[in-house]
């Protein structure tokens, strides 16, 4: 029987998974400049977890979520993303007695979904949260660190675009607002939004289907609706983000699709990723914390996903991460050469050296050969004149050239060659 990955699904291989760890040493390098720390949260926790932070009503719930239940009875579910976990976290362990948490993450999330480009059923995450303080400044820095990251990439067809969805006291009114416009369209909705004008009539301006689409252009603006506090939060985030120097577009359509979010609400926008053209985005979740049974605390957080980000590097022509080549390419002429040089191969690699070596290539020919195939900058070659005297002919497979050097300075003859400190 042969067997074949599941559908939705994908395997990391090489090359590739080398740029997907180029894109995580990127991350987290930015994320330590901005002070953020790495929280880990389990991929399953239990469902009830996301169906009351995302909302009963929502897609991620109703049709995405992968549940099971074990061996108990207790009913548990993939996560389908990555904030309510770590908020579990954060009430979990008492992290508000350390003040203001500054978080990221980085795993696979999980969601039964039709899958397209850039969207799986397993699919990868990269997300930062803050949580601690409703000040409109960590808004912007969060939004910021976004910008950066992406940007620092060398991309360019992409925008930044922002909104206010209020607090659930504007929310309210802004809703019924809603519904009285979509009632004389009700019957050309299609049928979730037909739900949705219900339960989440907020939803009814992020559906894809063309008609709810073009029925959803005419729709009032939140933003006719803030309170004054909203509405001096979001001029606030955006007076910081022009100080720092950020570019955004407000676009009052903006809700996102979880239940939890208030006041800003982002998204970074790809042009070529076809009508799912989100690449990332967040918002604020200031009740969600205490919704989870937490004391009432400000946050903010964002998440990205890294198929969709790769395919934005393809789209442009942008390599990153470079597939790791060896240093060494060890050559051994015979049984007693070998002998000779395997005591010697972990010492180099304890080092610090890349070290390849290949028993099964026998003749001298087909060992640089396998040296110059795996791209090695130096072959270390052993030889009978090499047995006698203790020595190996390090030999530069760029240049040509050739010296003798003694076993025990081995190592320290390839770093300084490496990092360019070669004094000889």
């Amino acid at each position: 029987m042969a067997y074949t990955i599941p559908r939705g699904t994908f395997d990391i291989i090489p090359p590739d998974s080398t740029k997907w760890q180029a894109l995580k040493e990127r991350f987290q390098a930015l994320a330590a400049s901005f002070g953020y720390k790495e929280i880990t949260t389990p991929i399953f926790e239990q469902s009830d977890l996301f169906e009351r932070s995302s909302g009963e009503s929502s897609d991620v719930v109703q049709k995405e979520m992968y549940r099971f239940t074990d061996k108990k009875g207790r009913v548990f579910a993939l996560r389908p993303e990555g904030t309510a976990p770590v908020v579990r976290a954060f009430v979990e362990h008492n992290l508000a007695a350390l003040g203001n948490q500054k978080l990221y993450y980085w795993g696979p999330m999980f969601r039964y979904d039709r899958p397209q480009a850039g969207r799986y059923r397993q699919f990868y995450q990269y997300g930062l949260e803050f949580i601690g303080s409703n000040n409109p400044y960590w808004d912007a820095e969060l939004i910021s660190f976004l910008w950066l990251f992406i940007k620092g990439l060398g991309l360019n067809k992409m925008h930044l675009e922002i909104n206010s969805v209020g607090c659930p006291n504007c929310s309210s009114i802004y809703e019924q607002a809603l519904r009285e416009f979509y009632k004389p369209h009700l019957e050309k909705l299609c049928p979730d939004c037909q739900k949705r004008f219900v339960s989440k009539p907020r939803r009814l301006l992020d559906c894809k289907v063309p008609t709810c689409k073009n029925i959803a252009s005419g729709a009032p603006s939140q933003l006719d609706y803030l309170d004054d506090e909203c509405r001096e939060h979001f001029q606030a985030v955006q007076d910081y983000l022009v100080r720092m120097e950020i570019p955004f577009m407000i676009n009052p359509k903006i809700v996102r699709g979880l239940d939890y979010y208030t006041n800003t609400a982002f998204e970074i926008i790809y042009e070529g990723l076809g009508a799912q053209n989100s690449m990332a985005g967040g918002g604020r979740y200031n009740g969600l914390i205490e919704q989870i049974g937490g004391k009432p605390t400000p946050a903010i957080g964002f998440a990205g996903g890294l198929e969709r980000l790769l395919i934005a590097l393809e789209n442009e022509g942008l390599e990153i991460g470079k597939e790791a080549v060896p240093d060494l390419f060890v050559v051994a002429m015979g049984d007693e050469a070998r002998a000779f040089i395997l005591p010697e191969i972990n010492k180099l690699r304890h080092a610090g050296l890349a070290v390849e070596f290949d028993p099964d290539k026998a003749s001298f020919k087909a060992q640089l050969k396998a040296a110059n195939h795996c791209k090695a900058r130096y072959a270390a070659i052993i030889g009978e004149d090499e047995l006698r005297n203790g020595t190996v002919a390090l030999k530069d497979l760029n240049s040509g050239e050739q010296e003798s050097v003694a076993l025990p300075d081995l190592a320290s003859r390839l770093l300084k060659l490496k990092t360019g400190n070669d004094i000889s």
